[in-house]
């Protein structure tokens, strides 16, 4: 409903009758990768493993900026290769401290390294995307809805009101910023996008240690100090990339 009411006030419809084969099979594709993507999320949340989701997220970047080089072509510089191999040794190292490979966090990363790079190739703006996914994922949520009703299982409408204005409200809290990365994606390097997504995974992080208590033995925190190394390394380096970029243009402008 959010997503109708937006593209009803904004862009309208007739857009959806442009989309041609290939768009519509994109956007199926990125539908059933979302669709994974935060079913594994609220898995993890709700099982103990807050500070695993936010491992993934941390990952993601540079999932996302390796999707780039292998994928689309984009060149990296010595440093950013240099963050992604420390990344890879991190989770080597989280590998062994948790006594299995993260998978959670590893299909959390990689499933929406795949989504970023999809929606890059889907050339049609946020809010029209997410609204097609959304329309592929209807029919598919309504037979869960009535299958978990049927089974006894369902809560919503069943715990009052305010557990249906969370689960309503969490439904805005997953399409806005969807709406935005849609955008995004369109618009700006995937090597941008990644640096953005540092964001989300330090809030994830502190619920996770300092809400939930999870534990954090010492190998734990050896492996995500290799990731936060990591997005360090890539961090300044990205800084530094668009500060030289940026100087020769400011100078040209003022001559």
């Amino acid at each position: 409903m959010l997503l109708v009411a937006v593209l009803a006030f904004t862009d309208g419809f007739r857009w959806a009758r442009d989309l041609t084969g290939k768009q519509r099979g994109l956007l199926a594709l990125a539908a059933a990768l979302i669709t994974v993507n935060w079913g594994v999320f609220i898995y993890g949340v709700n099982s103990g493993h807050v500070v695993e989701t936010s491992l993934g997220y941390f990952i993601n970047p540079l999932v996302t900026v390796a999707l780039a080089v292998l994928v689309i072509g984009e060149r990296l510089r010595r440093a950013q290769w240099a963050a992604v191999a420390i990344a890879a040794v991190a989770v080597v190292v989280l590998t062994l401290a948790y006594g299995r490979p993260p998978f959670i966090a590893l299909t959390l990363a990689f499933s929406f390294g795949f989504y970023g790079l999809v929606k890059k190739q889907v050339g049609i703006g946020g809010t029209q995307s997410v609204a097609v996914e959304t329309a592929f994922l209807l029919v598919p949520a309504l037979l869960c809805i009535i299958w978990f009703t049927g089974t006894g299982e369902g809560t919503f409408g069943h715990e009052g009101a305010g557990h249906a204005l969370l689960m309503v409200g969490g439904g805005i809290a997953t399409a806005v910023p969807l709406m935005l990365f849609g955008t995004a994606a369109v618009r700006i390097p995937l090597t941008t996008i990644g640096l953005l997504q540092y964001l989300a995974p330090i809030m994830q992080f502190g619920i996770g240690v300092g809400v939930r208590g999870e534990e954090m033995p010492t190998p734990r925190w050896i492996g995500f100090g290799l990731v936060w190394l990591a997005v360090i390394v890539f961090t300044v380096d990205s800084l530094n990339a668009r500060r030289r970029v940026a100087v020769p243009a400011a100078l040209a402008t003022k001559s």
